[in-house]
């Protein structure tokens, strides 16, 4: 190698080190355990409604669960209740006035092995935790799974995810090989029980993180192509919608670490983003990274890692607490190359997030 090369790589990597080292990190406080999961699982989501955490869905060895439990923080308990109206692994959940609603997935096919082909659905579900009942709603317009659901001003907005081509005959989508991102921007309005199409997505994206703050939507990260991350890329863009103005309003600052397949939860008026998964020709593995955005001064920082690598984990903000729940301690290409290999854990690890109170949406 030269000595004008090496120098070159040197300066390259002196600078990569001072831009990394450069990123601020905030304060935090150290991670608790809680009370274990009961039914360790992937494609796990949480939410919290009227001051409990809810642990929806599940999709564990190829197996469909429609999971649901009720965690109490105060007698630091699991509670099992009734399963998903239609069980379906990687829907897209938002609370709304002490109220979950569930938002499409997938299904198995109705014959044929369950784990090599993905049934996208329209379904449209509110669960009632208090009576622990659930009520179908009208379907979402495109059928789809992998999507993210976040509430503004009283509406869900269910934005991208995964499903069939255009025109094509398939039942379903192979995570592997077919099917494709979309960046459909649909939005339900509990108060007229009735449906509305808005502007597309500019990056068309599955298995995203989200959050709200200040009355705008971002959507960070997530799997171009395919649903399957071993047949996809992960993006670290971030796009900001305002329902307002029904407006893609650019590009925020690219995230440090480009993944799909976490958790995420906004407190403070910042997103936590919390694991995730990738899968290449040389390293297929989960992330424990915690990454936090804060969209006022649209910079990223780096916050407290997981006690262990984690993606299809539930995530959820409890007051002040983040809670991580269960999950896969691997990629699932790890599983999907060899079937015998399980690395599902029922950990629930908690944290206090530094800040002040949650900022108003």
């Amino acid at each position: 190698m030269s000595s004008v090369l090496q120098r070159g790589l040197t300066v390259a990597a002196i600078v990569s080190i001072v831009a990394f080292c450069s990123r601020t990190t905030i304060s935090q406080s150290s991670w608790t355990k809680a009370a274990v999961f009961p039914e360790a699982e992937e494609e796990l989501y949480g939410v919290t409604a009227n001051g409990k955490m809810y642990v929806i869905g599940g999709y564990g060895l190829g197996s469909t669960k429609g999971l649901v439990y009720e965690y109490d923080s105060t007698t630091d308990k699991w509670s099992k209740k009734k399963p998903m109206a239609r069980p379906a692994h990687h829907s897209a959940l938002a609370e709304y006035r002490g109220k979950i609603y569930v938002f499409g997935g997938f299904v198995p096919p109705p014959s044929g092995p369950p784990r090599t082909t993905w049934v996208p659905i329209d379904n449209a579900w509110e669960y009632d935790p208090v009576a622990d009942s659930w009520k179908a709603l009208p379907p979402i317009p495109n059928r789809r799974g992998a999507a993210i659901a976040l509430e503004v001003g009283g509406k869900i907005y269910v934005i991208g995810g995964a499903s069939v081509h255009p025109g094509s005959k398939d039942l379903g989508i192979t995570p592997g090989a077919s099917g494709r991102s979309v960046a459909m921007n649909e939005v339900y309005d509990p108060a007229t029980n009735k449906w509305e199409t808005r502007q597309t997505m500019p990056t068309a994206r599955n298995h995203a993180y989200g959050g709200v703050v200040g009355g705008k939507i971002y959507v960070i990260g997530g799997r171009l192509g395919a649903a399957g991350i071993g047949a996809a890329t992960n993006s670290d863009l971030v796009e900001v919608y305002d329902p307002a103005a029904d407006s893609w309003g650019g590009l925020g600052a690219r995230m440090p670490t480009p993944r799909s397949g976490g958790a995420w939860g906004t407190y403070a008026g910042r997103i936590y983003v919390a694991g995730g998964e990738v899968s290449t020709p040389v390293l297929v593995g989960a992330y424990r990274a915690i990454e936090v955005y804060d969209p006022a001064a649209n910079q990223w920082s780096f916050f407290s890692s997981m006690p262990s690598p984690r993606h299809g984990v539930a995530g959820a903000v409890d007051g002040n607490r983040f809670h991580l729940v269960s999950g896969m301690v691997s990629s699932s290409a790890a599983s999907g190359a060899d079937p015998d290999i399980h690395m599902h854990t029922n950990a629930h690890d908690v944290i206090e997030l530094a800040g002040q109170p949650v900022a108003a949406r």
